[in-house]
């Protein structure tokens, strides 16, 4: 079995969270959404309903979808399933995330992982944090890791070390302090590679060297608004290569990824992306992609 280390080729197997195992209700919701830094309280009844809305564009090219069970030991950013664990070709890496508050979905992961018999080759340790947010693959041999607030020089050291049999190239960016300590920026904040030779980019946080790096691979670069960076237009899932999920209301962006040939769905995000800063990508965790 090839476990994934893409993040454009067709999606067969997925893991999500619920709203209705995240958020819980609404009374949990007006609880904690100071505490995990959302930008409002989220309304439960629409996030249920844009999240149906999300999944059944998911469910038109994935044909195996795992949802992550409620627990109480983890809060509502576990809805964002693409940050604890990170897979490679051979199985899943478990992670320690860089907000405290979401250390604890790591250990509920791997009993999930374990659970349905999916491969755990490695396992973050001792001071070391890292998002999944943070680790792009841009080819399949080709690795990439944000050095920023969420992942340190600890983890980075061991993920090298994990991922050596399956990497030829792991590149290091430095991340910037953008909004802060506070707010999340993570590599995947400002890339989504959409095919081989396309990705939605944010430049005004990128690093030269890397800017120069995906042109030098030949890969053709949109270039996100401010405006629609702020709503998440940068967080672009592809499904299939050229296939690809997007927030509602990034117009600009949506038309240069139609401009190069791809086809886009979007779905409404506002209580279920927008508010926890968390797009199409940062709700999957793709398991198998081929």
């Amino acid at each position: 079995m090839h476990y994934n280390s893409s993040m454009f080729k067709p999606l067969e197997r997925v893991i999500v969270k619920h709203p209705n195992e995240a958020f819980i209700n609404q009374a949990h919701l007006a609880d904690q959404w100071k505490v995990f830094n959302y930008i409002q309280e989220p309304d439960f009844e629409e996030a249920v309903r844009e999240y149906k809305g999300f999944i059944e564009i998911v469910e038109k090219h994935v044909a195996k979808i795992d949802y992550l069970p409620a627990s109480d030991k983890v809060g509502l950013d576990s809805i964002y399933a693409h940050d604890p664990v990170k897979f490679t070709p051979a199985g899943a890496i478990i992670l320690k995330s860089g907000k405290k508050l979401r250390q604890p979905e790591a250990a509920v992961y791997k009993d999930f992982l374990q659970e349905k018999e999916i491969p755990i080759i490695g396992e973050l340790t001792g001071d070391a944090v890292c998002d999944g947010g943070d680790i792009v693959w841009l080819d399949d041999k080709t690795l990439v890791v944000g050095r920023g607030y969420r992942t340190n020089e600890e983890a980075i050291r061991q993920l090298k070390e994990i991922t050596a049999p399956y990497v030829d190239d792991f590149i290091i960016v430095q991340l910037v302090h953008d909004q802060g300590v506070a707010e999340c920026l993570h590599l995947m904040s400002f890339i989504s590679m959409v095919d081989k030779d396309l990705a939605v980019v944010y430049s005004p946080l990128m690093p030269v060297f890397f800017r120069q790096l995906l042109i030098e691979r030949g890969i053709q670069l949109i270039e996100v608004s401010k405006e629609e960076y702020d709503n998440l237009g940068c967080n672009v899932l592809a499904l299939a290569p050229r296939v690809c999920v997007l927030v509602e209301g990034n117009d600009k962006t949506k038309q240069q990824l139609l401009d190069a040939g791809a086809t886009v769905y979007e779905y409404k995000g506002r209580e279920i992306s927008f508010l926890g800063t968390g797009g199409p990508t940062c709700l999957t965790s793709p398991v198998i992609r081929n």
